[in-house]
């Protein structure tokens, strides 16, 4: 299959996950540098796109290859250690693909030229990356459709030290294919097929909200099963807000990249209800604001910390690392909902609000400032 009507019809949505993995690949670029920089004789990391497409979009912008072997230009670490690989079935996606890392100024000062592959994603490359140990890398899986993407796939790459990965997926294709015969070996490949049986049979008496949560939910449980410790979806609505068209979901063994990768969702997420992020671009929400504040989710955080830890002292930033796993919430929100509860007299404080510095004119609560919450009554 060939052509992404996303890409045409959807511009917005398009760039806002292209900047999500641009971000992450900044960041992640930055740790894994300065981790193996002095630790080996020929220090790399490397970006992976399998599904890379035709490097430009049809208006003309730049797509996210192009921009990685941009950023990696610019710096000079990532000229000496980036290795890169970039795969299409269709072989004009390839071509127009080389002219335009061809035209990328100074392209040629990479130490390692990218890659450029035409092949069909199945079990061979699962099988190559399975058998290999390899290097810190970021995987971008992006397929116009289901053909490919299977949970071997994504374990084969996130299975060693440093990789992660992110991958998109068209919802409304996969909903649709688990109730269809025709690509049931498809659908089995994602899932594993004990697990798409078990789907299907939820599915039949579910409203399509319900059908959506549970087909996330599935996919986000499996890649846990298979190593992935820590997975985050995030949710693209079509323009109308009604309906969901895609989801990008972030797979990581180390709560950093999680954290990282959170902070990054929030900060492109299109509503944040009191500071606490959706975690979905929905156009919708930029024109009806008033709708999505029906809900008050920082309010329920702060129920939630005096209930788990009634009894308990600790500092901020363990209240935040043991609880935010699984979350809606980023740092700044659980910093919020203890200086609520602070003001509001349900926990104490060292040292207490008098005692920290201010800020822009606001009182910090500071990642070693300590929380004593009460016992339960």
């Amino acid at each position: 299959m060939t052509g992404n009507s996303f890409f045409d019809e959807q511009k917005e949505q398009s760039l806002v996950k292209a900047r999500i993995v641009e971000k992450y690949f900044w960041v992640w670029a930055k740790i894994i540098i300065s981790t193996v920089k002095n630790s080996s004789s020929e220090p790399r990391l490397a970006y992976i796109d399998l599904f890379a497409g035709a490097g430009r979009y049809k208006d003309g912008s730049k797509s996210t290859p192009v921009k990685v072997l941009e950023t990696a230009v610019a710096d000079p670490d990532l000229r000496k250690m980036l290795v890169s690989m970039f795969n299409d079935a269709d072989a004009d996606n390839v071509n127009s693909l080389q002219q335009a890392i061809d035209s990328i100024p100074g392209i040629e000062n990479l130490k390692y030229p990218p890659q450029i592959l035409n092949h069909e994603v199945g079990d061979n490359i699962v099988k190559t990356f399975q058998e290999r140990k390899l290097i810190p890398t970021l995987f971008f899986v992006d397929p116009w459709g289901y053909k490919g993407l299977s949970l071997q796939l994504i374990n084969s790459v996130v299975k060693d030290w440093g990789c992660d990965c992110i991958f998109f997926f068209n919802y409304n294709r996969i909903n649709m294919g688990l109730s269809n015969d025709a690509v049931q070996e498809h659908m089995n490949a994602l899932f594993g097929q004990e697990r798409a049986d078990k789907v299907r049979k939820k599915l039949i008496p579910l409203n399509p909200q319900e059908r959506e949560l549970t087909v996330v939910e599935a996919i986000c449980e499996a890649l846990k099963e298979m190593g992935g410790k820590y997975v985050l979806p995030f949710r693209f609505r079509h323009e109308s807000g009604n309906r969901t068209s895609h989801h990008l979901i972030f797979v990581s063994k180390h709560v950093k990249g999680y954290e990282i990768m959170k902070e990054i969702m929030a900060k492109e997420s299109s509503a944040q209800t009191q500071g606490v992020p959706s975690f979905e671009y929905n156009p919708a929400t930029l024109l009806q604001p008033l709708l999505f504040e029906l809900t008050r989710p920082l309010d329920q955080l702060e129920a939630m910390l005096i209930d788990i830890f009634a009894g308990k002292t600790m500092t901020m930033k363990e209240v935040y690392g043991q609880h935010h796993v699984g979350k809606p919430y980023i740092s700044k929100n659980y910093k919020a909902a203890l200086a609520n509860l602070e003001s509001q007299g349900k926990i104490l404080v060292d040292p207490p609000v008098n005692k920290r510095r201010k800020v822009k004119g606001e009182i910090t609560f500071g990642d070693s400032v300590k929380v004593i919450f009460p016992v339960k009554q």
